[in-house]
């Protein structure tokens, strides 16, 4: 078993990111799903995919719910999700954080929510 994974973000940044970081390591290491919020969705609707999405993801070892920007729809549909899995969820998704996380597809839930937040963090430098 693993950890599941669920990106939630706006139109297009989710497909973009996983489709380059499965296209830099070959492939995705972990079973993955993507629930994409646009101008027009209904969040009683993207909820109850994610809910859904969540229940197809989690093996027994638990949901990374990764989010494109806190307080916008993604994260807050994250927030709503109330159910019997283990979840943690993160916003602030990047290129650098998600290939961190596909790197470390064997670490747990906790760890691999450490390992998103720092390769987020890392991935941020200035260009001398």
């Amino acid at each position: 078993m693993s950890v599941g994974l669920l990106l939630i973000s706006h139109d297009g940044i989710g497909p973009a990111l996983l489709g380059t970081t499965s296209l830099m390591l070959g492939g995705c290491p972990l079973q993955a799903k993507l629930l994409m919020a646009s101008r027009d969705s209904d969040p009683d609707d993207l909820s109850r995919q994610a809910e859904e999405f969540v229940d197809a993801l989690d093996t027994g070892d638990g949901v990374l719910i990764l989010t494109d920007l806190y307080g916008s729809t993604p994260s807050n549909i994250a927030s709503r999700i109330n159910n019997q899995h283990e979840i943690r969820a993160i916003s602030g998704v990047n290129l650098s954080m998600l290939i961190r996380v596909l790197n470390y597809p064997e670490l747990d839930l906790a760890a691999l929510a450490d390992k998103a937040l720092s390769g987020g963090q890392d991935g941020i430098r200035e260009i001398p």
